[in-house]
């Protein structure tokens, strides 16, 4: 194994190993690491096994019974907010991380209920959070694309020596804001985003007036 790799790899699960050598390692003098729809493959199968739904509600102490304002919304992506996430743009021209948010946010009559988990494919620990707002305090709902600034392998000499450039990573979120603070989470820019998020924002117009 070559030096550069010692580090990161030390202490790691052998699915840990593998997505840091996707990461770290362009494939060009070393030997053969997963493509980029491998890489998606292992993360779609660590996320479809659990019942994202289900675990939210348990986490926020609720029934099903009590949020049924709305159909509840699910936003998921990758996330290149943490500063231990690696990234790298596929060959595809997908930027990926190995860090991957999942959120779903349950509406009351008086309030909205937002669950979060963020998956870390090379650490072990969990960040999980829960929170509750009134709709009257909330102040908007909005989307941004932010710009992430990322240390991203561009290529490595057969010595092992990398070669690493900062990049510029757009990211597409989505954000809660209420005085004093705000809720945000990676999403998708497709349909079902758009159109949940225009139903979010009329439903919060109801509710004001």
């Amino acid at each position: 194994m070559a030096n550069y790799l010692q580090t990161e790899l030390r202490g790691r699960t052998k699915e840990q190993q593998a997505v840091i050598q996707y990461f770290l390692e362009d494939g060009g003098c070393f030997s053969s690491i997963m493509d980029d729809a491998q890489y998606d493959e292992m993360v779609a199968k660590k996320i479809t096994a659990v019942n994202w739904k289900k675990r939210a509600l348990k986490y926020l102490g609720v029934d099903e019974d009590q949020v049924k304002e709305v159909e509840p919304v699910h936003f998921e992506n990758w996330s290149f907010d943490s500063l231990s996430a690696y990234a790298k743009m596929g060959k595809d021209g997908i930027w990926r991380s190995s860090a991957y948010q999942i959120t779903w946010i349950f509406f009351s009559d008086e309030q909205i209920y937002v669950y979060q988990r963020t998956i870390n494919m090379v650490e072990d620990g969990k960040s999980e959070r829960g929170e509750e707002y009134f709709y009257k305090d909330i102040t908007n709902f909005s989307t941004v694309s932010e710009t992430v600034e990322k240390e991203v392998l561009d290529k490595r000499t057969c010595r092992g020596e990398g070669i690493y450039s900062r990049q510029l990573v757009e990211a597409d979120k989505f954000k809660i804001v209420v005085p004093g603070e705000k809720f945000e989470c990676s999403v998708k820019k497709n349909k079902y985003t758009q159109t949940s998020i225009q139903g979010m924002k009329a439903k919060l117009r109801e509710k004001k007036n």
